[in-house]
């Protein structure tokens, strides 16, 4: 990288909005409650992307903005889906996939990502095709898997986040591209800690 390149992101800091900030420091928020199996991760959740649709509508990321706004839905899903097993405590089990179920998953979210990416690219509609509909397509497949708790949802945002945070540092989107190299790493901490859960569960 040149220094006209650091000098640029270091500008785009500088000229970085308070939303965006205050949107990245819920979303990690929402990561360490859900790490924890905490139902309040999904308030935090509905804020963030609340805030984010209406940045990556008006930063022309059409498919960021309308996978935010499926999170916000999803996060009052999830909260209700966690909240109904226990009132005080969360017993909605974890639970896990057999090798069949991942590999269909997979299959889909490529074959659905490859055809809107395409369709993208042949419009123009986003700076970024082929990350943001790949994001896209599997963030709003995972996120039902966190949902339900399904113990390799972890693995996978371990997978989406590493490619988001390509999709924000070339989209100009810094604050949250330093969300999601913390959000990775995350990703990790939260499927460790699922894993000793579900061995607690199981024993």
């Amino acid at each position: 990288m040149n220094q006209d390149y650091y000098q640029s992101i270091i500008a785009a800091f500088h000229q970085m909005s308070g939303w965006e900030i205050a949107a990245a420091l819920m979303g990690v928020a929402y990561i360490l409650l859900a790490a924890k199996e905490s139902q309040w991760c999904w308030l935090f959740a509905f804020l963030s992307t609340l805030v984010y649709t209406a940045l990556f509508w008006e930063g022309q990321l059409p498919m960021q903005a309308l996978l935010n706004f499926y999170y916000m839905g999803m996060a009052i899903y999830g909260f209700w889906l966690w909240h109904k097993h226990g009132k005080q405590t969360d017993t909605l089990l974890i639970s896990r996939w057999p090798w069949k179920n991942h590999l269909g998953f997979i299959v889909i979210g490529l074959v659905v990502s490859a055809l809107l990416s395409a369709y993208l690219q042949k419009t123009g509609q986003s700076q970024s095709p082929v990350l943001d509909a790949y994001t896209t397509v599997f963030s709003v497949m995972n996120t039902w898997l966190i949902a339900r708790k399904v113990l390799e949802n972890w693995l996978y945002w371990a997978v989406i986040d590493g490619a988001a945070t390509l999709l924000y540092v070339q989209t100009g989107y810094y604050a949250t591209a330093v969300l999601f190299v913390l959000n990775t790493i995350l990703a990790i901490a939260g499927f460790i800690s699922w894993v000793k859960l579900y061995q607690q569960q199981t024993t």
